[in-house]
């Protein structure tokens, strides 16, 4: 389930939060599930997903399920919902980010590459770089980057589709889409889909729902969502002009 962690929640959290210092290297596990069970304790819809020391000395990053990547004092007094940011010789560098392009690089270690729906580039054309798109066949800037998808492939990237239909699981737009990965010819199943042409639904076993799922677990929240190669998300539509030195750079 989705979660929505509006600044209001997460303002009381910061005042909530009142756990008993870490006296000591030694004690870093207890003090970790004092994090947890506090944060439980205030909700439990808050699910800690991982607790782990931050690059700012004595700052941990509390990981909530399907929720932000929260900082939290050594102290146990303050917490952070939001950026770290390091100030570094070359300039500002955003751990937050950071921190979650490493995450979904590792989630996207998950994903079949034979359960993609891929477009590849055409002969004599190699393939310069891999880019993961969540779609949904009902969504009106998925279709709109459906249609940039040849100037993508001949620039030598190969979009490799995976299934987010917003509406979940069992919904008309899921068994829409789940058709794609049901036919012989998926890529042009998935053309007439995208064209909002119509194509019989048809069932079988498919990997909607296991990707529906880890595409969660990546921070994916609506369509269309571009991950590049190193875990960079790009959210929304952009034209393959502003696309492609993003994802050759």
């Amino acid at each position: 389930m989705t979660k929505v962690f509006a600044p209001l929640v997460l303002l009381c959290l910061l005042f909530s939060l009142n756990i008993q210092a870490k006296s000591s290297a030694t004690d870093e596990a207890s003090f970790k599930n004092q994090i947890e069970t506090k944060l439980k304790a205030i909700n439990p819809a808050f699910q800690v997903e991982s607790i782990t020391e931050s690059e700012m000395p004595d700052v941990f990053e509390v990981q909530i399920n399907e929720g932000p990547l929260l900082y939290v004092h050594s102290s146990s007094n303050y917490m952070i919902a939001g950026n770290l940011f390091k100030l570094t010789d070359k300039g500002i560098e955003n751990l937050t980010d950071k921190r979650e392009a490493e995450k979904r690089k590792a989630f996207m270690g998950d994903v079949k590459k034979a359960d993609a729906i891929v477009f590849m580039p055409k002969p004599p054309q190699k393939v310069k770089a891999n880019i993961y798109v969540y779609t949904d066949v009902d969504c009106g800037y998925c279709r709109k980057l459906h249609q940039e998808v040849p100037k993508l492939t001949e620039a030598g990237i190969a979009v490799h589709y995976l299934a987010f239909p917003r509406a979940g699981i069992g919904s008309p737009s899921y068994k829409k889409i789940a058709t794609a990965w049901c036919v012989k010819n998926r890529n042009e199943t998935m053309n007439k889909l995208k064209n909002g042409e119509f194509v019989k639904v048809v069932s079988c076993d498919n990997p909607v729902e296991a990707q529906y799922e880890l595409g969660k677990k990546m921070g994916v929240n609506g369509t269309p969502a571009i991950l590049l190669e190193d875990g960079t998300l790009i959210p929304g539509y952009r034209p393959a002009e502003d696309l492609i030195p993003m994802i050759l750079k």
